[in-house]
């Protein structure tokens, strides 16, 4: 039997980490190259899996439980967050193309009275948190029928670009009128609003129903070219899809990741001697996503697979697939984070691994004998507090504990760096503003010189949203304090003049 884990959404998101000056860590390293990890959080609305946690909630309750699971995930040592703001062909903005989710009102286009995605995005900004927008392209509705749509819905209007199946709507991925509405839809947050990516799940062609076939024969019949093979034409369409956005995405927001999160088993060995060594369900044949052709293609800023799975599963081993992905992105310009199956550990029916809390822990320790893993994503958002074996905890304690600055992305190392802020010692503590005459930067970047003269190498001691600016930081370890300025892309300035404390 394929294997296929089922999709539950954990928490998505980033979090400035608090300040550790005093902390002993590995070996010091140069101030201008700090350790960068992405250390991320999936944030699912549908079916209010983390937030909103219901429907039709007053703004203030909506507010206030989300800026608590951004506080809980800044707490963790989280420092980005994917939040998912068009789960079912709608939208978390004022959407001149789709109608408002009722994921948030409980009512399909009810408008809730506030821009719900500039306060998602601005929030987890105040905190130092990098905002991706994650968007499910093709899902139209988890039901199949279009009459429960919005009345003004572009389903109702084109029904000739939806197929039912398995009980849900889809918009075709074969019909390129539906193809480029779902890019224009998307398209309008990007340019609209300051996030600091855009990223894609795993769901393309939906999953296997009950043998019951994808009903796509009118598309084939009317774009497929004549072509005899319609899982390649179907690939074709997905890589247009991929290829496209990606390229609207630079031209609209070029300091912007556009990344995927494919379900974690490309092909097996089995079937192609570029797979891995698994048994499990493929998505180059089962969803038509040719993830792996997307790296090779450099198509994505990065890729998130979903590797969830415990190590020594039988058909999908953990450390086959970190080493096997860890591999194919080797030597390319596609940064590699893995996607956590937090919601696993400690949950009732799941294997004996994952009633260890230290399963997760061990997923990261092995990622760092894999210089290409630069960083995870935990789903989901709600894990995070729930946490019923302190799976969560052990791992942010055992990997997380000390303070790291977000990727940075090769294609944009090469731009302008913010300039250096200031750094200056009171009887508080230290004080960090922008330089005289610049604008705050995203975040800062503190380091600790253990001697108080000479030239020393610096240890990143804390990294510290720009609302910091201004507050006194107390520190307890003596020596000498540089600070940085990284912008939102995590650029780094120059190192502030010493002090010392």
């Amino acid at each position: 039997m394929p294997l296929r884990p089922s999709r539950r959404l954990f928490l998505g998101g980033c979090g400035a980490l608090a300040l550790a000056a005093a902390a002993p860590g590995p070996a010091a390293r140069a101030a201008d190259t700090p350790e960068r990890q992405l250390r991320g959080l999936w944030i699912a609305s549908v079916e209010h899996m983390d937030w909103p946690p219901a429907p039709g909630l007053p703004e203030d309750r909506l507010r206030s439980a989300y800026t608590g699971l951004l506080d809980a995930a800044a707490a963790l040592g989280v420092n980005a967050v994917f939040v998912q703001v068009r789960p079912t062909a709608d939208a978390f903005w004022p959407s001149p193309f789709e109608p408002w989710s009722h994921w948030l009102t409980g009512t399909p286009g009810l408008d809730p009275g506030w821009d719900v995605l500039r306060f998602l995005v601005d929030a987890a900004h105040a905190r130092g948190i990098a905002f991706h927008a994650w968007f499910n392209p093709y899902r139209v509705a988890l039901h199949a029928d279009p009459d429960r749509l919005a009345p003004h819905h572009p389903a109702r209007s084109h029904p000739e670009w939806t197929v039912a199946h398995g009980g849900r709507l889809y918009y075709d991925p074969g019909v390129p009128a539906a193809r480029a509405f779902v890019e224009q839809a998307v398209l309008d947050a990007v340019a609209r609003y300051q996030v600091d990516g855009v990223h894609l799940d795993d769901y393309f062609y939906p999953y296997p129903t009950g043998g019951e076939p994808f009903a796509d024969d009118a598309s084939f019949a009317a774009y497929g070219a004549g072509s005899t093979d319609r899982a390649a034409w179907r690939r074709r369409n997905v890589d247009l899809l991929i290829r496209e956005l990606r390229d609207l995405v630079r031209a609209v927001r070029p300091e912007a990741a556009f990344g995927v999160s494919p379900f974690g088993v490309w092909r097996n060995a089995a079937t192609d001697p570029a797979g891995s060594a698994t048994s499990a369900f493929q998505s180059y044949d089962g969803l038509h996503a040719d993830s792996l052709g997307w790296v090779r293609d450099g198509l994505l800023d990065y890729v998130a697979p979903q590797l969830y799975w415990h190590i020594g599963h039988p058909q999908a081993d953990y450390r086959t697939l970190a080493r096997w992905w860890a591999a194919q992105t080797a030597g390319r310009d596609t940064l590699l984070w893995i996607g956590q199956s937090a919601y696993r550990a400690g949950a009732p029916g799941q294997a004996e691994a994952w009633q260890d809390p230290a399963e997760l822990s061990r997923h990261l320790a092995l990622n760092a004998e894999l210089p290409q893993i630069g960083g995870d994503i935990l789903f989901s958002a709600r894990n995070l507090r729930a946490d019923p074996i302190g799976a969560v905890a052990r791992l942010a304690a055992d990997h997380w504990r000390r303070p790291a600055l977000g990727p940075l992305l090769p294609r944009l190392a090469g731009g302008t760096p913010p300039s250096p802020p200031r750094l200056t010692a009171s009887d508080a503590g230290l004080l960090l503003s922008s330089g005289p005459g610049t604008r705050p930067p995203f975040r800062y970047a503190l380091y600790h010189h253990p001697q108080a003269h000479g030239r020393t190498a610096g240890t990143l001691a804390a990294v510290l949203p720009a609302a910091d600016a201004g507050r006194p930081l107390p520190v307890a370890a003596a020596g000498r304090y540089t600070a940085t300025a990284v912008d939102r892309c995590g650029r780094e300035s120059g190192a502030s003049a010493a002090v010392r404390y």
